[in-house]
């Protein structure tokens, strides 16, 4: 009798396994743990063959060395900054990505949360709805014409190149910055590139984050960087949360530096509740309640790019349990 394997999806996924168990259900048993911490995992994963990981917790080397026979690790989204790779790589465990599920979903939330509030859309309703008067245009002076304003994109991976698009079909000059993306890239998507964070920061009205969190971005929007934006321009973020110094928002929003931020990743999530920019994005009477968004790192979901997560991660699971190479590997 062939052997049956033992998949895990240690977070996240809490339903009745459909899409993972259509895929894997002819040879694999597939177990969902829905844990927000790697210790709740203790005695439940040891002899996992696979496993689909999510973003609610991550697995250090306390948990990557007590696996015994775990062939793949996949990290059912872009990010793989919740997994020790580079460790797991010493114990012979490649980790790969699924890097293609929510490209659309993630650009088309970055350009939202980016149109309304260079608009004036969010902080106007926001401010009448609270009672706030005038009922007046003159809330939100002043806003800038959105066709030729500079649109400054970090990271032209994917979606950072997906959000470039969109934001060059509204007209905006796109102007981006990675070190690490192929020359010419600027030529076949029709942006400007540069080669200074310090120069695209300068310049840009709305800055929009796409890059991964490694040691090199780690805060890498901070006191210093937002002071280089041009007062009174827009901050999105849709990568991760520790990209961006967050304790500094609140600042930057009361003084004007930032007329609004978009948020959709936070280091904690969820947050506490006396999260200093928790406490000023739901105090009616800071500037931030009217001109922060927060998003519950809900970019990525469309029912679509949810099956898309779950369909590929499973599928990778699959082909390497059949001994084929796996895609996507990061390590």
């Amino acid at each position: 009798m062939p052997k049956r394997y033992k998949v895990v999806i240690p977070d996240f996924i809490v339903d009745a396994l459909t899409p993972e168990r259509d895929i894997l259900g002819d040879m694999s048993d597939v177990f969902a743990y829905d844990a927000n911490h790697e210790d709740e995992l203790a005695g439940r994963i040891e002899d996992a063959d696979a496993i689909m990981l999510y973003h609610n917790l991550s697995l250090t080397r306390k948990t990557l060395g007590r696996l015994n026979q775990c062939k793949l690790i996949v990290r059912c989204g872009v990010g793989v900054d919740n997994v020790d790779h580079a460790y797991a790589r010493t114990r012979g465990i490649p980790v790969a990505n699924v890097p293609d599920y929510g490209t659309e979903e993630v650009a088309d939330s970055a350009l939202a949360m980016a149109l309304t509030l260079a608009r004036g859309v969010h902080p106007l309703n926001s401010m009448i709805r609270d009672g706030r008067d005038p009922y007046s245009y003159t809330q939100v002076v002043p806003l800038q014409r959105l066709r030729g304003a500079v649109f400054g994109v970090v990271g032209m991976g994917r979606i950072g190149t997906a959000a470039a698009l969109r934001a060059k079909a509204f007209g905006m000059d796109v102007v981006f910055h990675d070190p690490y993306v192929a020359d010419g890239c600027d030529k076949a998507v029709g942006c400007r590139r540069v080669d200074r964070l310090e120069d695209l920061l300068e310049q840009a009205y709305i800055l929009s984050l796409h890059c991964p969190l490694t040691d090199e971005t780690r805060h890498l929007i901070n006191g210093t960087t937002l002071g280089r934006m041009p007062r009174g321009g827009f901050l999105i973020n849709t990568a991760r949360g520790g990209v961006v110094d967050t304790a500094l928002l609140s600042d930057a929003l009361t003084s004007g530096q930032l007329a609004g931020a978009g948020i959709d990743v936070l280091v904690n999530e969820p947050p506490a509740a006396d999260d200093p920019l928790v406490v000023v994005w739901r105090n009616p009477q800071h500037v931030a309640h009217h001109r922060l968004i927060l998003n519950p790192h809900s970019a990525f979901y469309s029912e679509q790019g949810l099956r898309d997560m779950r369909v590929k991660g499973a599928g990778a699971c699959r082909d390497v349990l059949l001994g084929k190479l796996p895609r996507n590997i990061i390590n």
